[in-house]
């Protein structure tokens, strides 16, 4: 670049070019501005990126105990029989339904009753003879159960029951 009106215009481009060659940004600046620069144009991690070994934690143990209270439901022939008779009491109530897999007194006479909260398939509550429509057949239902001390199931209160 030559310039006729300012004859020392190059040359003085070349000193400040010599002089700023040698000028160097402490490493704390450059730090801040990539820090700076990084904080606003971050990308937003996907959910589970953002979820920490003690909420992964938390989830695998609640995964287990759903599957382990599925499994005792499912597998239990105490459940199972009761499940098949035609003869449990089915007493519903504000949306909610209370029944007996066992008989009353035998509910009220054991001592140590337990009160295990879980969820019930839909298809399982239709064969004691509660409502079950395609629609909602795969659904699962909220249910507290209350189980003896030998593990065998007395009752089940079903708590978000609809019968739509």
């Amino acid at each position: 670049m030559h310039h006729d009106d300012t004859p020392d215009l190059d040359l003085q481009l070349a000193q400040l070019r010599t002089g700023m060659a040698g000028i160097d940004t402490p490493r704390y600046v450059e730090q801040a501005l990539m820090h700076a620069f990084s904080a606003q144009f971050a990308q937003r991690q996907p959910w589970y990126r953002r979820l920490g070994l003690l909420e992964w934690s938390a989830a695998g143990i609640g995964a287990l105990a759903s599957v382990a209270v599925a499994g005792l439901l499912l597998t239990s022939p105490h459940l199972s029989n009761r499940l098949h008779e035609s003869n449990a009491l089915v007493r519903i109530d504000n949306g909610a339904a209370f029944i007996a897999l066992d008989s009353f007194e035998r509910i009220e006479a054991e001592p140590a009753p337990r009160l295990v909260e879980t969820e019930v398939p839909r298809t399982m509550l239709a064969a004691l003879g509660l409502p079950a429509t395609p629609e909602n057949a795969g659904d699962a239902v909220r249910a507290e159960m209350l189980v003896g001390a030998g593990g065998e199931p007395l009752a089940l209160r079903l708590s978000s029951l609809s019968f739509n």
